[in-house]
Order: C-alpha cells, then structure tokens, then sequence
C-alpha cells in the first residue's frame, strides 16, 4: 500500500498558500506529520480525506485517483479530524453502528459484534449504551478514535488525536494504532512530538505549508549530534540569553529556566553538551537553524 501525493497546492482566498507544492510517499505503516499550528497540516488532512480539492497536484492512494474518485477512496479510508463533533443524542451503540453500516459492514450480527469490539479497543464499551452528549471530551476524542478504525480501513488519517486524552488513554491509543499500522497506511498530524517518536517510523516536517525535512527520526536526530547543549539561568536574565544563544526550548524550574540550546560554534564556557532528540531537531527545523533547510 503507498499514499502518493506530488506538488499539492492549496491556496485559499485572499491568503498565503495553505499548501504548496507538498509531496510525499508515503508506505504501509505510522508516518508522522508533525508542524506547528497554522502550518497547514489540517489542510492537508482536509484535502487527503476528500472534504476539500487542492488547487494543483496529484493524490493517489494504491491507484486510486483521491480527487477524481472520492467515492472509492472513502470505501477504505478512516479519518478523526481534529475538531470531531457528535450527535448528543444518540448513544454511543447505535452512532457506532450507523457509522459501520455506512461503511459497508452490512450483516447486523456483524455490525453489532464489530463496534462492540471496536468500543472495548477505545475502553467505551461500558459507556454504549449512553448519549454522546454525556461524555466527557476525552471520551469523545475517544469514541472519535473509534469511529475512524471501524469498518477496516486500509488509510487512515489522524488530526491531533491525543488532544484530550490522560496519560493512560494516550499509551491505550499509541497500542492501538501500532496494531492496526503493519496492515494500513497511518497519517498521524500533530505537533506533540512525543506522539510521532512514540509511534512513527518516519515523519515530515511542515511549516508555512512546505515540507522542510523528512525522514526516521534516528535519521533527523543524528544530524545533531554534537549540536544540542544545556545550560541553567536564571529567569531574569532570559533576554540575554537569548540575543547569545539559539534557543531551542526552555522548561522553568524553582525560578531558573533549563535551556536547551542549538550549538554552531559559539562560546560554550557555560554550556554542557546533551544526546539529541526528536524535539531537538523539529525546533531546530521550524527555526531555521539548520543549515541544510
């Protein structure tokens, strides 16, 4: 299975372009999207999953023409955008099972065995029976997650799904998606880097609508090393440190931010040298630090 998607442009009106000239291969597997917001990652997801056209370019999933044959594409395709809404009303069973028949589980036995297994996968088959306007919002993004594995996709797209979910229900979902992703295609989009080095064999990286790196991330990391050093300051003198050092993150702790600093070459008396990491190089990307970008 390959998701192929060559120079896809997206510009809406009076706007920059949301997407421009995007491309990727894409094969069986997790693949990770990762960009912050307003990079045009939901555009991108958006357009794979047929809601939207792009402007130019070509998407195909194993042959099928996404733009040209939405209908055949949506026969294989599970999609959790990231703003999923529910019908308040209705319980959890019956949505499930409406969202199954419409995916071509047509036998009612079927139907009902599937989303009571589907239910059990998300840790809602205790909640079936109640509205969905009673759920909390992780149990939502929950029951989201479920209805986008239902039905067997073979491409399936996810538009920040962690967003909402507790620790226990994150790992739940990261063992989720690493059963299903040897036999499917996985898009995750996020901007919780945690998320894409948890799961993702490989990952791009999409800022202001272009892709500015990809690759495994042991790949991208080792482009670091030697690059990536810490120091301790105090949180008064941040300004200062700033106009020295290339900042790549900073975490406050008792009064002193732990800086982690992209190093070219400038003074290190004060800077001890650290293992790169994932995170390390998607700030490095998004700002321009990298002399390869």
């Amino acid at each position: 299975m390959e998701l192929q998607l060559d120079n896809i442009i997206k510009q809406y009106k009076n706007g920059p372009k949301a997407l421009d000239n995007v491309s990727l291969n894409i094969s069986s597997g997790m693949f990770g999207l990762l960009g912050p917001n307003g990079a045009g990652k939901s555009t991108l997801m958006r357009t794979l999953s047929t809601l939207q056209l792009p402007d130019s370019g070509s998407m195909t999933f194993n042959g099928i023409d996404i733009a040209t044959s939405p209908h055949e594409i949506r026969k294989v395709l599970g999609y959790l955008p990231q703003d999923f809404g529910v019908y308040p009303r209705v319980k959890a069973k019956d949505m499930l099972m409406h969202i199954a028949w419409i995916k071509g589980v047509s036998g009612k036995k079927q139907r009902a065995d599937l989303v009571d297994y589907t239910l059990d996968m998300v840790n809602l088959g205790q909640h079936k029976e109640k509205s969905l306007g009673s759920f909390s919002g992780g149990m939502k993004q929950r029951f989201g997650i479920a209805q986008a594995i239902i039905g067997d996709p073979k491409l399936l797209i996810v538009d920040e799904p962690t967003a909402g979910l507790d620790p226990v229900e994150r790992n739940r979902f990261y063992n989720i998606l690493s059963d299903l992703s040897s036999e499917m295609v996985v898009l995750l989009s996020t901007h919780i880097v945690e998320d894409v080095n948890t799961l993702c064999d490989s990952v791009a990286i999409l800022n202001h609508g272009r892709i500015i790196a990809q690759g495994k991330p042991s790949e991208l990391i080792r482009q670091l090393d030697g690059k990536i050093r810490t120091v301790q300051i105090h949180k008064d003198v941040l300004n200062e440190a700033a106009g020295k050092h290339k900042i790549l993150s900073k975490v406050l702790r008792e009064g002193n931010y732990v800086l982690r600093v992209y190093f070219d070459g400038e003074d290190e008396s004060d800077l001890a040298r650290v293992e790169p990491n994932l995170e390390d190089y998607y700030f490095a990307s998004i700002n321009a630090y990298l002399p390869n970008l």
